[in-house]
C-alpha cells in the first residue's frame, strides 16, 4: 500500500510539474518567457510551448491585435487665433515588438495606452496651435490628422523604440468650450427668433392684404349680384304690371273687384285682429254688391 501511495503521489507531482512547464500561446497574443526577471524568449506563433517550472521561468501575454485608444481629457486647446476648442480623437495602434514594448513601456496594454495618450495629446496641441478653427472644420482637417500621426510615429520609434505601430489617428469632434458654445447658441437663437419674427410680420401683412382683397372682391360680387337681382326684379315687376294691366284693361270692373278681394285678404289674415271701420266707406264697396253701387245714381231721380 505504501508503494502504491508513493507511486500515486509521484505521478501527481510529475503531472503538476509538467503542467507548470507547458503553456499555450493564443493566436491573438505574444508569449513572453522570463528567466529570473529577464526576457528569455518571445513566442509569436500560436501553439503549445515548454518552459522551466517556476520560479526559474515565468510567462506573460501581450495582445497583438489592433487596439483603440480614445481621448479622455476634456482640457481645451488653443488655436492660432487664440480660440479655445475641445477635440475628441482616437488612435488605432498595435504592439509590434514585444521586447522593446516591455523594456520601454510596460508589461500590459494599459501602460502603453497611458503613455501613448500623453504623446498624442501633445502632438494635437502642437498642430492645433498652428491652425485656425476654420482649418479644423475644413478639408485641412485630414492634413492635421496626418501630421499628428507622423509626429506620434516618430515619438514611438525614436532613440528608445516603444515596440508599437500607429495605424491611424482620427478626430471625431471639434467644438468650442462650453462657455463659448453657450454664447454662440444664444446668438444663433436670437438670430433665428429675429428671422422668425420678420417672417411672421411679413406673413401677417400679406395675410391682411389678402383678406382685404378678398373682402373687396366679396363686396363687389355682392353689389353686382344685388344690382342684377334688382334689375331682374324690376323687369319682373314691370312685366307683371304689364300683364295685369293688359288683363284688367279688358274688364275694369273685374279688376277693381279683384283688387278689393286682395285688400280684404291682406287686412283680415288673422282671426285675432280687431278693426274699427265705417261700413259705408269706399273700402267695403265690393262687399255691398250691385245695390250699394246703384244707390248713389238713383238719388237725383227722387229730387
Amino acid at each position: 500500500m505504501n508503494r502504491i501511495g508513493f507511486i500515486a503521489s509521484s505521478v501527481l507531482v510529475l503531472l503538476v510539474l509538467l503542467s507548470s512547464m507547458l503553456f499555450v500561446v493564443d493566436q491573438r497574443q505574444f508569449g513572453v518567457v522570463y528567466a529570473l526577471g529577464q526576457i528569455k524568449e518571445v513566442i509569436t506563433e500560436p501553439g503549445l510551448n515548454f518552459k522551466l517550472p517556476p520560479p526559474f521561468q515565468n510567462v506573460s501575454y501581450i495582445d497583438k491585435r489592433l487596439l483603440t485608444l480614445d481621448s479622455t481629457d476634456p482640457e481645451p486647446m488653443l488655436t492660432a487665433e487664440k480660440q479655445r476648442v475641445v477635440i475628441d480623437w482616437y488612435v488605432r495602434w498595435r504592439v509590434s515588438g514585444p521586447t522593446e514594448y516591455i523594456r520601454n513601456v510596460g508589461l500590459d496594454e494599459r501602460a502603453g495606452a497611458v503613455q501613448l495618450s500623453r504623446v498624442v495629446r501633445n502632438a494635437f496641441q502642437e498642430e492645433i496651435n498652428k491652425r485656425t478653427v476654420k482649418d479644423l472644420l475644413s478639408l485641412k482637417r485630414e492634413q492635421l490628422m496626418a501630421d499628428v500621426k507622423k509626429e506620434v510615429q516618430q515619438a514611438v520609434t525614436g532613440a528608445k523604440p516603444w515596440g508599437m505601430d500607429i495605424v491611424d489617428v482620427r478626430i471625431t469632434r471639434v467644438d468650442y468650450v462650453e462657455s463659448i458654445t453657450e454664447s454662440v447658441y444664444r446668438r444663433m437663437e436670437a438670430e433665428r427668433k429675429r428671422v422668425a419674427n420678420e417672417l411672421r410680420s411679413t406673413g401677417a401683412a400679406e395675410g391682411e392684404k389678402i383678406r382685404a382683397d378678398a373682402d373687396r372682391q366679396r363686396e363687389i360680387t355682392v353689389a353686382n349680384a344685388y344690382r342684377d337681382a334688382q334689375k331682374i326684379k324690376g323687369e319682373g315687376d314691370a312685366e307683371a304690371a304689364r300683364v295685369y294691366n293688359e288683363a284688367f284693361g279688358r274688364d275694369p270692373q273685374f279688376a277693381q273687384f279683384y283688387r278689393s278681394l286682395e285688400a280684404y285678404k291682406s287686412s283680415f289674415n288673422k282671426k285675432s285682429d280687431v278693426m274699427v271701420i265705417d261700413p259705408s266707406s269706399e273700402f267695403f264697396k265690393a262687399m255691398r254688391g250691385p245695390s250699394g253701387a246703384a244707390a248713389p245714381a238713383a238719388a237725383p231721380a227722387r229730387r
